[in-house]
């Protein structure tokens, strides 16, 4: 089958033929050309208005990208028309194959966003023998052309959360929809502030922002604030994965203060290598570990005493009534503010201040979990580690 054939096949353009295929010698890396040529009495089409106009004169031939073939690159080779336009005056014509001044077709600026989803940048620029910028500006036209085309009718549930951008404490905002029906990241944002969110709901709109129901985030005060003034009227849910991560946390620094103790008076192998025996839960532990655990609860350790709170708390998520719910949440802050864990009352206290939008998680009949949105965060993390890409 001839190459022409294929084309034809697979990228076949109204009021244009191919024509000539050669192999170039001597490039690095073995390269096709195709000529292109307009079909006989068919009249070039305005770049400005999309209206067919009278021929004016040629422009100098230029090579556009194709997609790739056998290891081949492949160009297109045209000498584009220019039309004499009374609304538009001089331009050149509309080619169907490529957008603007873009020297990469639209069909291969496709191919390289879609290749983008599952590699970093720089191996796909590798693996087709083209250049990062051009891997660039393939997924910047992708992303323009989904946000030109985004549907935000019918969103009830969004998702806020963080994640870090390169070094140096720097954070991007993301927000996503989280509804039963669709999932999908909505917008991102630079820094993790007031003015941050409130640019979300500025794009979002007032209309749309009234109209949700169910909000999921953490407990970053900026945060807290945007949401209750641009979505009171939606049910606040706060993340269930990061209530724990705080306890985990808490645990972790009662942990390392009492090794250092024990290490001081000569028993430093009492909490060796316990950190994830602490953190992990008893059903995820090795065999090995549950055994070592068992033997670390004989100890009456600050450590011990933290981590049974922590599990004491996991009940807490089996409620389904916020009322019963609240009841368990009182006992176990008076508990834990009555053990003298320093870590544990910050953590307690933290839940005591934001005990009516811990709640809200029943009341919402536990629809949304933070699983969604850290699922979501996990490919975020890995599009900007690979691209190192600022935000808009």
């Amino acid at each position: 089958m001839q190459i022409k054939t294929i084309l034809n096949r697979v990228q076949k353009f109204k009021s244009f033929v191919y024509g000539a295929v050669r192999l170039v010698e001597g490039a690095k890396v073995p390269t096709l050309e195709v000529e292109i040529r307009p079909r006989s009495n068919s009249r070039p089409v305005c770049s400005g208005c999309g209206h067919k106009r009278q021929g004016y004169d040629r422009s100098p031939e230029r090579l556009f990208e194709f997609i790739p073939m056998w290891g081949h690159k492949v160009y297109f080779r045209y000498a584009p028309r220019r039309v004499d336009c009374p609304s538009c005056g001089v331009r050149v014509e509309r080619m169907p194959w490529v957008v603007g001044k873009h020297r990469l077709t639209e069909a291969y600026a496709w191919f390289l966003a879609d290749w983008a989803k599952r590699l970093c940048w720089k191996e796909v620029a590798e693996a087709f023998h083209t250049t990062w910028d051009h891997v660039f500006c393939s997924v910047e036209r992708a992303v323009f052309w989904g946000r030109e085309h985004q549907d935000l009718s019918g969103i009830k549930a969004i998702g806020v959360d963080e994640i870090a951008w390169q070094r140096g404490h720097r954070y991007l905002t993301l927000v996503y929809q989280i509804d039963e029906h669709c999932k999908r990241l909505l917008w991102i944002g630079e820094k993790r502030t007031v003015k941050t969110l409130l640019r979300f709901f500025h794009w979002f709109g007032r209309e749309r922002g009234e109209s949700l129901e169910f909000v999921c985030s953490d407990m970053w005060k900026p945060y807290l604030k945007v949401i209750a003034k641009k979505a009171g009227q939606a049910i606040h849910i706060l993340d269930r994965f990061h209530i724990m991560a705080h306890l985990s946390k808490a645990i972790d620094e009662v942990r390392a203060g009492e090794a250092r103790e024990l290490k001081e008076k000569g028993y430093e192998a009492v909490l060796t290598k316990t950190r994830w025996l602490l953190l992990k839960r008893p059903e995820n532990l090795t065999e090995k570990q549950d055994t070592k655990l068992a033997e670390l609860l004989q100890y009456n350790l600050r450590s011990i005493r933290s981590y049974l709170l922590k599990e004491e708390f996991q009940l807490f998520w089996l409620y389904t009534s916020p009322y019963w719910a609240g009841q368990f949440l009182d006992k176990w802050c008076t508990k834990t503010m009555r053990s003298k864990i320093e870590p544990m009352k910050k953590v307690a206290k933290m839940l005591r201040r934001h005990q009516p939008l811990i709640l809200n998680w029943f009341r919402a009949k536990k629809q949304f979990s933070s699983g969604i949105v850290e699922g979501f965060n996990t490919k975020a993390q890995k599009s900007v580690r690979f691209s190192d890409l600022p935000c808009g």
